[in-house]
């Protein structure tokens, strides 16, 4: 499941990035033909134009990497709420699947691969295991236990 997880986000990466790349270029060439009729219908040398041309051209391949970086940074983040989606979820999986703890009100969120354990249980042998199980998950950066007797 973490395999097709880890493909199917990669795969989304790249047809972002491959958009955004193609939006790009097409801005720098659309930019660069607008401003260099302009440069052509005022009086003033081919060297202005061409030097107005230029100068879009380095704007516009500028703006496109700042809107790229974003659109990583956004995807990056989209990545990290999944992989904490997963992680909750295996957690209550095997929580529901525990003999000793099916039957405990316990809360699992994940932020950032940080679990936080909440709710009540029966005994301190329910807090251990519920910890056991949470720090047994890939991708757990630690765990941090609320839960009461």
């Amino acid at each position: 499941m973490g395999e097709n997880l880890n493909w199917t986000k990669s795969n989304r990466e790249g047809k972002l990035k491959m958009r955004l790349a193609y939006r790009g270029i097409f801005i720098v060439f659309f930019l660069s033909f607008v401003l260099g009729l302009t440069g052509c219908q005022q009086e003033g040398t081919a060297e202005k134009a061409g030097q107005k041309v230029d100068q879009a051209a380095e704007s516009a391949g500028q703006k496109v990497e700042k809107a790229g970086e974003a659109v990583v940074e956004n995807v990056e983040k989209a990545g990290e709420y999944l992989d904490d989606s997963a992680i909750t979820a295996k957690i209550k999986a095997e929580i529901l699947s525990d003999p000793l703890l099916k039957v405990s009100q316990i809360s699992v969120t994940t932020t950032n691969g940080v679990v936080r354990l909440s709710g009540t249980v029966d005994s301190q042998q329910s807090i251990d295991r519920a910890m056991e199980i949470a720090r047994s998950v890939k991708d757990v950066k630690s765990v941090e236990n609320s839960l009461v007797r």
